[in-house]
């Protein structure tokens, strides 16, 4: 047994050490947003964070997040009430597919705490998960726009 704390919540994950986290996630937790796409790390669309790090979890053995934090995009957000990002995604219309991005959602909430107002130079840096629809002029506009919705209630 693999204990967790997942979205808040401890768990435990009756898995090999060297199961993906990926597919613990989905097959003992059954939360599905995160995404399997192409199993090697290149893709993103398996993204959660560990600790507050957006980490591809494709790539994690279960057994190295014992003990630790782990938020899925289910942890993120919910219909109920979502996360900013999640607001922005909806009001820039930025999926088209939508398949890759819970794991791009993730990767922008990860960036976001470290830097809330990034350059594209910075976004195409740090957030390199791929989107087949190429929507990523989208996806530029609605993380300026909360860039601009911090600044505008922070100044």
């Amino acid at each position: 047994m693999i204990e967790l704390t997942l979205n808040g919540k401890p768990t435990a994950f009756d898995v090999t050490p060297e199961t993906p986290l990926l597919w613990a996630i989905r097959e003992q937790a059954g939360l599905t947003g995160t995404k399997f796409g192409c199993g090697v790390g290149a893709c993103g669309a398996c993204t959660v964070h560990i600790d507050g790090i957006a980490v591809r979890s494709c790539l994690v053995p279960a057994a190295s997040v014992a003990g630790r934090s782990v938020t899925t995009i289910e942890g993120l957000g919910s219909a109920a009430r979502l996360h900013a990002i999640q607001s922005a995604w909806i009001e820039h219309q930025v999926p088209q597919c939508g398949y890759c991005q819970s794991g791009m959602i993730m990767a922008v909430a990860a960036m976001l705490e470290l830097n809330p107002a990034p350059s594209d130079a910075q976004i195409d840096a740090s957030v390199t998960n791929i989107c087949r629809c190429g929507t990523y002029e989208r996806i530029r506009r609605a993380i300026h726009s909360l860039a601009e919705k911090t600044e505008t209630s922070h100044g």
